[in-house]
């Protein structure tokens, strides 16, 4: 939970930042701040309850802890065998109300959000999330929460547009014992305008890949023509996609191995929509195949695959690296198919 408090207080440190940028720009009455009158209804729900009585809509069970753990591939004994327990980090999962949604929301939630919505915050993004475990759950443990509005920031502005930062804590219980807590927060906001890149000519351009702390190593990488792995320092075991700790042992020491180049289709689909020439090499727009690609080192990535008609991309397939310039400012790592 360190390092979830250490990117909190970050976060927090960059949002006091922003609102005093943003401040900076506002209109002042008599020598004071233009009041925020929006912010202060908003104010007015913090303490009320987000969700009351909620039941887990499938007690804790097996299956879903198999197919947790084989999508963040993570093989812990714990989480198998007769005294299995599920990984700590699925606490949110038993609460989700999945694709026919959540039936248990209060009115005070709704009544915030529909404000937020009114005045044009439309638009949401998950900023971060803090959980504390309580007690480990079991299979067969049945699921119940209240929720609460925990806090409504002051308006913020950031790149995404300007809007409110929500954080809401979920105490969670199993048959009944206080099991862990949960806090989410979400930025709601009206979407900044967006200025198109655009090749000179007028011709767009792709979208920019989001760089972080905890991938910028990958991006320096492909700069290079070097296709990075994660390796951890204490386990040696390689990860990919980029993140801060490790999946098997939890470490976050870790350093790189270069990727060979050699791979193979483990899966794939082909993408259908209408002409976008930024996603085509020759300004056609697609449709264009995009892959799961097995590297020889035994991780997988996505990609595009190259080389080979979008159609005769198949699963087992060999392929090799690429780098593809897509701009004078853009390259990106794909795989040209080959026989097999």
């Amino acid at each position: 939970m360190t390092g979830a408090r250490e990117r909190r207080e970050e976060l927090e440190e960059r949002e006091a930042r922003e609102g005093r940028e943003a401040r900076g720009g506002r209109e002042e009455q008599g020598g004071r701040e233009a009041r925020d009158e929006l912010y202060e209804r908003l104010k007015a729900f913090e303490g009320r309850p987000a969700a009351t009585a909620g039941v887990g809509k499938d007690p804790v069970n097996e299956p879903m802890i198999r197919h947790w753990c084989e999508a963040m591939g993570d093989t812990a004994p714990a989480y198998t065998g007769p005294d299995a327990i599920a990984p700590p980090t699925m606490l949110q999962a038993w609460t989700m109300g999945g694709l026919s949604g959540h039936t248990d929301r209060s009115d005070a939630y709704e009544e915030l959000f529909g404000l937020l919505d009114g005045a044009g915050c439309t638009s949401v993004v998950a900023t971060d999330c803090e959980q504390e475990y309580l007690r480990p759950l079991r299979p067969g443990d049945r699921i119940t929460f209240d929720a609460v509005i925990e806090s409504v920031s002051e308006r913020k502005t950031t790149k995404l547009g300007t809007g409110y930062f929500v954080t809401t804590r979920m105490d969670v219980r199993a048959e009944g014992e206080p099991a862990g807590t949960h806090r989410f927060r979400i930025l709601k906001y009206a979407p900044a305008a967006v200025k198109r890149a655009a090749r000179p000519g007028g011709r767009s351009l792709r979208p920019r890949p989001v760089i972080n702390r905890d991938n910028a190593g990958f991006w320096q990488g492909v700069a290079e023509h070097r296709l990075l792995i994660q390796r951890c320092g204490a386990c040696a075991t390689l990860r990919f996609p980029w993140l801060p700790g490790c999946n098997g042992c939890g470490s976050q020491e870790w350093d790189t191995v270069e990727a060979s180049g050699e791979g193979t289709v483990f899966s794939h689909v082909v993408m259908h929509h209408p002409p976008f020439p930024a996603f085509s090499a020759f300004d056609g727009g697609g449709p264009y195949a995009v892959a799961l690609i097995e590297l020889a080192e035994g991780v997988r990535m996505v990609s595009n695959v190259i080389g080979v008609p979008y159609d005769k991309v198949r699963a087992g397939m060999p392929v090799r690296l690429e780098f593809l310039r897509t701009d004078p400012e853009l390259e990106l790592p794909v795989f040209r198919g080959g026989e097999g």
